[in-house]
């Protein structure tokens, strides 16, 4: 049986596209009561929605539970996605403890929109963690995602508008609820990724960590609205895997082409970058 699962999306937004979400959140709010502490390291529970810079939320009642390093809190906390290589220097220089996973469990009055739980938790990591961060924007090497053919899109990337409802009820639909970046792993290690109601933006910038790039993906490409994709490829095996990818099936370069018309040029340009000033061990509860 495939393995299907949720992308925790990686995405380098442009300089300046982070503050306006937070306005509209409402600022500086923060939980009525939140518990930190170490979790358990033979237990998981997955979190009460995605923490991800995407719009897929379900109504808490202003519950929410989270289980992660503070690398997940933060980049949850700032509407981040990073590149696997801006993770890591985000974190460059902190100490041992901050790979360590906590527990948070809180509570909010009324039901909070996924922002404003995330202005909650930037609260929430500035008083227990004592964290201080600030943005940088920088010139650094991009990726830019650009048509093929001006105009034209590939036959698995197409308006939502002319895709299946987000309601529509059918489980056969990949994938199977909007809003959401899902991943599923054939038995043959082929691999498949899609979203629908998704921008171009958002697109774009999740395609850095499945593609295995180093480079942080921005949208070219002209389209506006939403849209449904679907890409799949064969990775490249891990070195001494036993298993062989399938010798017919498409790179994911060659996948971005064919079935989406897409391709990715070498540039250069802003991004706002979060850097950290000081992070402690969290305080007791």
């Amino acid at each position: 049986m495939p393995s299907r699962g949720l992308l925790a999306l990686t995405l380098a937004l442009p300089a300046l596209a982070q503050s306006d979400w937070q306005a509209t959140a409402g600022g500086n709010i923060a939980f009525d009561v939140a518990s930190v502490k170490l979790s358990d390291p033979a237990k998981f529970r997955p979190p009460t929605f995605p923490l991800d810079a995407g719009d897929s939320f379900n109504a808490s009642g202003g519950r929410f539970f989270a289980d992660f390093p503070l690398s997940v809190l933060i980049t949850f906390a700032y509407k981040l996605t990073l590149t696997p290589e801006q993770r890591q220097s985000m974190m460059a220089g902190q100490p041992k403890w901050v790979s360590d996973r906590y527990t948070i469990e809180a509570r909010a009055e009324g039901d909070p929109t996924k922002d404003q739980f995330r202005l909650m938790m930037q609260s929430l990591l500035a008083e227990r963690f004592q964290l201080k961060v600030h943005f940088e924007t920088r010139n650094v090497p991009l990726l830019a995602l650009t048509l093929i053919k001006p105009g034209k899109m590939g036959p698995k990337l197409r308006p939502h508008s002319e895709g299946p409802a987000c309601d529509a009820a059918d489980d056969t639909i990949f994938p199977n609820r909007c809003d959401v970046y899902a991943m599923e792993m054939q038995q043959n290690r082929s691999r498949i990724l899609g979203s629908r109601n998704t921008t171009m933006d958002l697109l774009a910038s999740a395609l850095a960590g499945p593609g295995s790039l180093t480079r942080p993906v921005v949208d070219r490409t002209g389209l506006t609205g939403r849209f449904d994709f679907t890409i799949e490829w064969t990775p490249d095996p891990p070195p001494g895997a036993d298993a062989q990818p399938d010798p017919q099936g498409p790179t994911f370069i060659g996948a971005l082409h064919e079935q989406l018309g897409l391709k990715l040029e070498s540039t250069t340009g802003d991004i706002r970058v979060l850097v950290i000033d000081h992070a402690d061990r969290p305080s007791e509860n």
